[in-house]
């Protein structure tokens, strides 16, 4: 018997930026990826892609994207900082996609998180496997060649593992028990808290190192400058706060023990 085609939808945050930023290049490079991913696995797995935006990130989204209803608020909304930037809440942009979409399976990215061309054949792989939460570590690879012409020899670099937390999947049914306070997108703490979300949710959790199927254009980390401490204060409060309130609801829970495994562990 034919197995049912697993449905995933998949949201990034795109944002119009000027040519000095790191977004420039990478968006683009993350954007392609995405629709080549798709379509190499429109066979056996349907894949939705949607955006989540302020209005004014609007004229840079491909065609080949769904876009939800605009951003109406931002970390400015909450908070006094010294330096203005628009970030968009988490849970805003994932509450995007929840409405959205009814898709079983959900992913988050960052949106200079590029994907490796069996991605999605992958994640539907661990899914059926009886994963139903992950985090996928990514690779980073040369900041250089950066553009889209160029994407063949990203996909031939091996480029080095890295330690952050930057794609997530999980089950649709887990996000209404979600406690993601108000932290903002491009600072710390936006992977701490929605990695132990899922952990927290899921019946089989799993961190997966060391794989080739994401990756990033360099590793310049311009968000751990102390120009932002304010932010990033702001999102440790916000994340320590959801954080008490997942123990109050579930005992308390050692993040120090959240397993990660190797890909080709993930069938012991």
């Amino acid at each position: 018997m034919q197995q049912p085609i697993t449905k995933l939808a998949h949201i990034v945050n795109p944002v119009a930026v000027k040519k000095k930023s790191d977004l420039f290049a990478a968006q683009p490079v993350t954007f392609e990826t995405m629709r080549t991913a798709r379509a190499m696995a429109e066979a056996s797995v349907k894949v939705d892609l949607f955006t989540a935006q302020f209005e004014e990130d609007r004229r840079i989204i491909p065609s080949f994207f769904t876009i939800t209803e605009d951003l109406d608020r931002s970390v400015l909304d909450l908070g006094e900082f010294k330096r203005k930037r628009k970030l968009p809440l988490l849970k805003d942009v994932l509450g995007r996609l929840y409405e959205s979409s009814d898709a079983e399976y959900f992913i988050y990215t960052n949106v200079d998180i590029a994907l490796m061309p069996q991605f999605y054949l992958v994640v539907d792989l661990l899914i059926r496997n009886g994963f139903d939460a992950f985090v996928i570590n990514r690779r980073t690879i040369p900041a250089m060649p950066n553009r889209t012409a160029d994407i063949p020899l990203m996909y031939s670099t091996i480029g080095q593992s890295h330690g952050g937390y930057d794609c997530f999947v999980f089950r649709r049914d887990s996000y209404p028990l979600f406690e993601l306070g108000n932290v903002c997108l491009g600072m710390a703490w936006v992977g701490r808290i929605l990695l132990i979300n899922l952990a927290a949710h899921a019946k089989r959790y799993q961190l997966i190192r060391d794989v080739h199927l994401t990756f990033h254009l360099g590793d310049d980390q311009t968000w751990r400058g102390n120009e932002y401490d304010d932010y990033k204060a702001f999102n440790e409060r916000e994340g320590s706060m959801a954080l008490k309130v997942l123990d109050q609801k579930y005992g308390p829970f050692n993040r120090a023990t959240v397993p990660g495994i190797y890909l080709t562990d993930a069938w012991g």
